[in-house]
């Protein structure tokens, strides 16, 4: 089937390029963006002309920052196309609201994804905790925003979520393991000078679960989730790629690969069926936080300086 992607920036080219074109279900035949193409595939500036000229393509991929994807995932449902969200699905909730609406009056597929519940130990993971009662759990995720958003000023401004925007994948593995759902307590947030949004996070929720999270960290990053129960200790390592039950590693692999396949190919299946998947959830947390959070004001951080290259590479899309 024939799609389009809809924003080429460096997640799109990191993720969504390869996955498409190792895909049996998929042939990227357009791209829309401002700045990125892809070699060999016919390549648009403006949208509503690629609507116009491409009536034989049914999917768009939009993977646009957030605060531009609802005027984008709007006019594709109205043109008859299927769409599918990079996470997060939109800059607020009610954008998605109205775009699941809109899907459901036309009759159209729309998929918020989710790709690190797609790693390679979240499955596994859940499975064991099915059952068993939770006693604590505790999320840490950090990275360098620098290293994986160089120059992206998008991400300190209104509707970029700060680092939410890495904290949403640990949310989104929370919210898919856990046999019984959280709700946020409490937040303390850090925001720079010259940010809209936080960089730093600390979160209590119901249950005894805390996380914390940083976009200021250097070298090796950090995407750990460790949850005690009433029949021992799991931990999730590398954003959910690698199970340990009791501190032995089980299930698992330490690379990220295959999450974004698994996405298109869970597209294709929905298109296929008739049937859409929205599940919100994980930018309640997100929203929630940025309700409830105490803000504290620090010293200015500059997204524009020259970017780590000592981090180890993972889920931070």
């Amino acid at each position: 089937m024939k799609i389009a992607l809809v924003g080429v920036g460096k997640i799109a080219q990191a993720q969504h390029v390869p996955a498409l074109q190792a895909s049996p279900h998929w042939r990227l035949a357009a791209t829309v963006s401002q700045e990125g193409s892809v070699n060999g595939v016919k390549a648009y500036t403006d949208f509503d002309r690629f609507l116009d000229e491409n009536p034989d393509i049914p999917v768009v991929s939009l993977c646009v920052p957030p605060a531009a994807r609802f005027d984008y995932a709007y006019r594709a449902l109205e043109a008859g196309r299927h769409i599918m969200l990079e996470k997060p699905p939109g800059a607020t909730l009610a954008e998605v609201e109205i775009l699941s609406a809109l899907a459901r009056q036309r009759g159209l597929t729309i998929y918020t994804t989710w790709h690190s519940r797609l790693a390679h130990a979240v499955a596994p993971a859940k499975v064991w905790l099915a059952g068993k009662t939770v006693s604590a759990a505790r999320i840490v995720w950090k990275e360098d925003v620098r290293h994986w958003h160089p120059g992206q000023i998008w991400v300190s401004q209104p509707g970029g979520m700060g680092v939410f925007d890495t904290g949403i994948n640990a949310f989104s593995i929370l919210t898919e393991i856990l046999p019984a759902p959280v709700y946020l307590q409490s937040a303390s947030l850090e925001v720079p000078e010259n940010w809209h949004v936080p960089i730093a996070a600390r979160l209590q929720f119901s249950g005894n679960v805390y996380a914390e999270l940083d976009w200021r960290q250097t070298g090796p990053q950090t995407w750990d989730m460790e949850i005690d129960t009433d029949q021992g200790k799991l931990a999730l390592r590398l954003g959910g790629n690698v199970l340990e039950i009791n501190g032995k590693a089980v299930a698992g692999q330490d690379n990220i690969a295959g999450e974004y396949p698994a996405l298109y190919a869970r597209m294709a299946d929905l298109v296929a069926n008739g049937e859409s998947e929205v599940d919100l959830m994980p930018m309640v947390h997100v929203a929630d936080a940025l309700s409830l959070g105490r803000r504290t004001v620090i010293s200015p951080f500059d997204l524009s300086l020259s970017a780590s290259t000592a981090v180890t590479t993972g889920p931070a899309a």
